[in-house]
């Protein structure tokens, strides 16, 4: 199955798991709650669901890559203690707490959360003295003499052996105790992630060409040769950074990412001409209504590759536009939340406290993600700047709020405005793709893409659209999915054929 089908599972399992009678006893007893194991090849994101998973499950996370491990620190120290049976003393082996189970303990402590994941990474990569400790993990769930605490669900990742040479295969007495889920790569699952997530556009247009290149795993004279999700997302941010710092992108800082020469030159040539589109189209100015015929006659005589860059290039600028429209809009709306318990209260300084508390509590808890944490500190920096504001003036209350209440109604009207332009952009993308390919299947690629990014949906369903819902509904057919499926097809051939 694919990284967000297997996601739903463990949620779907925490759940269940979770679930409590009338006696607050867990329904599914902790004997019987079975560990996941999630079986896949590396990059695909088998570690990085778990964090979305405890956040929004509202629980703990302790996560370990049991590779970096000893047989000590897995289990505890040895020590001697006296204990008398049958009324004669003994010396017994005992072992101090596991610095994995006393992690937990700690999370416990830290967070609040009394329940939890405990993630184990790289399970079957043990060395052969810790191989015995994991089985007994996986089917006792204790490290040593000691027990992973009622509440905290097992899960646990690995590898395939032919992509890890130490893998070393489970037995049936440790699967028959497991749920083991297989994990494949999936690059229509991996898109919807890489609107939200902000991946470069350009990667986006060139694997919507090379959708084979997405996640390649060869062995050749030279050793392995590889691309995977995880390489393509740290690629993305590289290349975000560096076109800021105004840093080249070539084939040699490619290569440091997607280590397969062919598919590294691949992208790289990709990226030059995609620089190119973007100056000889001008996307912006595509995006205020401002394009000239020729250009449309340009791109009506181009090859496929080109045109699907251009629809790509717009829905890449209009993504960056919806998510701005979507953080000012969380910004706005948790601002006027704190104002209206600031207005009940009559203070200021109240809501600052409370508001910087929160923060910090969620962050103990581990329960806000890195961009909802920075909309959060621009609500709380406003709330101090309105407390200096009523101290710098001397204000009581009410004319302090007054004061608060005008600069609030500017930030509105500047969230509407924001959300015009948006509309306008949008409005202004569909006009083009009208003039330039009509009812075709760029036309299709460029509404699927709206479909599948998560801000152009939230954007859309707030503030609607008359073209998109047009074409949404009378252009999405099966035979102009497969349409454009033949035509990459060709077009793949053809590139084929070149190399």
């Amino acid at each position: 199955m694919n990284i967000k089908r297997a996601k739903q599972e463990i949620k779907d399992s925490i759940e269940a798991y979770l679930k409590k009678n009338e006696y607050g006893e867990y329904e599914i007893p902790s004997i019987r709650q079975r560990p996941i194991l999630l079986m896949g090849p590396p990059g695909i994101g088998k570690t990085q669901i778990m964090e979305q998973i405890a956040r929004e499950c509202g629980i703990g996370l302790v996560a370990y890559t049991i590779t970096h491990h000893t047989r000590q620190s897995a289990i505890g120290l040895p020590f001697i203690r006296e204990k008398e049976y049958g009324g004669t003393t003994f010396s017994v082996t005992e072992y101090t707490m596991s610095e994995i189970i006393a992690s937990v303990y700690e999370k416990m402590e830290k967070t609040g959360n009394k329940e939890g994941i405990l993630f184990i990474d790289e399970i079957n990569c043990v060395s052969e003295t810790l191989a015995p400790t994991m089985l007994q993990f996986l089917q006792c769930k204790m490290f040593g003499n000691q027990k992973i605490p009622d509440g905290w669900m097992i899960v646990a990742a690995g590898n395939p052996p032919e992509y890890n040479k130490s893998v070393r295969d489970f037995d049936v007495v440790t699967l028959d105790r497991i749920k083991k889920i297989d994990v494949e790569a999936d690059y229509g699952v991996w898109k919807e992630y890489a609107y939200q997530a902000g991946i470069h556009p350009a990667i986006l247009a060139y694997l919507e060409i090379r959708k084979e290149y997405f996640y390649r795993m060869e062995t050749t004279v030279d050793g392995k040769a590889f691309v995977t999700a995880r390489g393509w997302e740290d690629l993305s941010r590289l290349i975000q950074v560096y076109e800021e710092l105004g840093k080249e992108i070539d084939r040699e800082v490619v290569h440091q990412y997607l280590q397969h020469g062919k598919i590294a030159k691949d992208f790289a040539n990709y990226y030059a001409l995609y620089k190119k589109y973007k100056e000889d189209y001008g996307i912006e100015r595509i995006l205020q209504g401002q394009f000239q015929p020729e250009t449309i006659q340009r791109l009506k005589f181009a090859a496929f590759d080109e045109k699907l860059s251009v629809v790509e290039l717009l829905n890449g600028k209009l993504s960056e536009l919806f998510k701005n429209c979507w953080k000012t809009d969380t910004y706005v709306t948790q601002l006027f939340s704190w104002l209206k318990q600031m207005k009940a209260r009559e203070s200021v300084e109240e809501i600052v406290k409370e508001a910087k508390e929160g923060l910090e509590q969620r962050k103990q808890a581990e329960q806000i993600g890195k961009e909802e944490e920075y909309i959060f500190k621009d609500v709380i920096a406003d709330l101090e700047g309105y407390s200096r504001m009523q101290q710098r003036e001397h204000l009581d209350f009410p004319a302090a709020f007054e004061k608060i209440r005008e600069d609030f109604q500017e930030k509105t009207r500047k969230r509407e405005r924001e959300i015009e332009e948006t509309q306008e952009a949008l409005y202004h993308a569909f006009e083009f793709m009208e003039e330039a390919f009509g009812e075709s299947q760029e036309m299709v690629v460029f509404v699927t893409e709206l479909n599948v990014n998560y801000y152009s949906i939230q954007f859309i369903k707030e503030n609607g659209c008359d073209k998109y819902y047009q074409y949404n509904k009378g252009l999405l057919f099966d035979e102009q999915q497969e349409a454009i499926s033949t035509e990459l097809e060709n077009l793949k051939q053809k590139m084929r054929l070149s190399e």
